[in-house]
């Protein structure tokens, strides 16, 4: 099976996800326009089933496995999202899911897993030797693994969101997607640039995470020391494998944003869109903040809010105003 998602694999996703997610809202944010420069588009999937944008992927990679191969039950690891997703997606087809999280996920996505029926299990370690673990206990229990950004279907699920922006805004000039494992940038870069090349696509990634970064200037895959960010939804050392060569091709710009400018982000979309956020979301907001991320006044630029799954005791210290 090829490795990558093709322009008719996500048309293909879209129709077997149509029944099943939401089209998104596509809304233009007057209000913060002067500040940020520019003409500036949000792409809500915090309004998606589970909250965000991964229902898309596991819910696409789910469908398409044979009845026989998901008997047992179908598990992954996450930073939180995704796991909802598969969770939503599990319950859906009547079989048992297995969520492996880290023990920093927010509680709420925790809690969230766990009320849409899934099993989950906290694990102390980095992404690689969380997925050693999923496919440890999926070889000794013949589950599906379902990979969170390396799976092809995932990241045509995932690509459906480029579908809606072009359909709701023709003309964007420039879309910002924030970039963890590289399933989400990989799936709507692929559904983009396939249908219009002129539009320009940025990767944001945290100033602390920047495995893509220094990945594109060393001309090769590279790993990075894991430290934490406020974006525990883009906390990956590791670039996929599978993503990579796509975001080489289709990603025309990466930018790096500080954590202090993420939480800008946060509360910039509160208070002037009156949107909540999770951290991973504003991360395109906060690239034009922090003024890496070059515009013109009429550009119609385009951030996907990934996710709205933080806990609302750590909002309350973002949102709280300066001493």
């Amino acid at each position: 099976m090829k490795n990558y998602p093709t322009l008719d694999d996500i048309h293909q996703a879209r129709e077997r996800l149509r029944p099943h997610i939401k089209h998104t809202p596509l809304l233009r944010a007057e209000k913060m326009e002067k500040q940020l420069g520019c003409q500036f588009y949000l792409k809500l999937e915090t309004l998606q089933i589970t909250g965000a944008f991964k229902i898309r992927g596991a819910l696409n990679k789910s469908l398409s496995l044979p009845k026989e191969a998901i008997t047992n039950g179908i598990i992954a690891t996450s930073s939180g999202n995704h796991a909802q997703g598969l969770a939503y997606a599990a319950r859906m087809l009547g079989v048992k899911a297995i969520l492996v999280l880290p023990v920093t996920t927010p509680k709420i996505k925790i809690a969230n897993t766990q009320a849409l029926g899934a099993e989950v299990i906290l694990f102390d370690g980095d992404t690689a030797a969380r997925w050693s673990r999923v496919y440890e206990i999926a070889r000794e229990n013949h589950y599906a693994v379902v990979h969170a950004f390396e799976d092809p279907l995932v990241m045509a699920g995932q690509g459906t969101i480029g579908c809606e922006i072009l359909e709701d805004l023709e003309d964007v000039d420039t879309v910002i997607i924030p970039m963890g494992g590289g399933g989400l940038i990989s799936g709507i870069a692929t559904a983009i640039k396939e249908t219009r090349p002129s539009v320009r696509i940025v990767g944001a990634e945290p100033a602390l995470t920047p495995k893509y970064y220094h990945s594109r200037i060393n001309k090769q895959r590279t790993s990075l020391p894991l430290k934490n960010t406020i974006a525990d939804g883009l906390r990956i050392s590791v670039p996929g494998q599978n993503p990579y060569p796509i975001i080489e091709k289709y990603v025309d710009e990466i930018v790096l944003v500080e954590d202090e400018y993420i939480v800008e982000g946060m509360r910039m979309l509160a208070k002037d869109a009156k949107l909540i956020v999770e951290p991973a979301a504003s991360i395109g907001v906060g690239a034009l903040l922090a003024g890496v991320l070059k515009v013109r006044p009429g550009e119609k630029v385009c951030t996907v809010l990934t996710g709205g799954n933080w806990d609302l005791s750590d909002l309350a210290e973002v949102y709280k105003p300066a001493a």
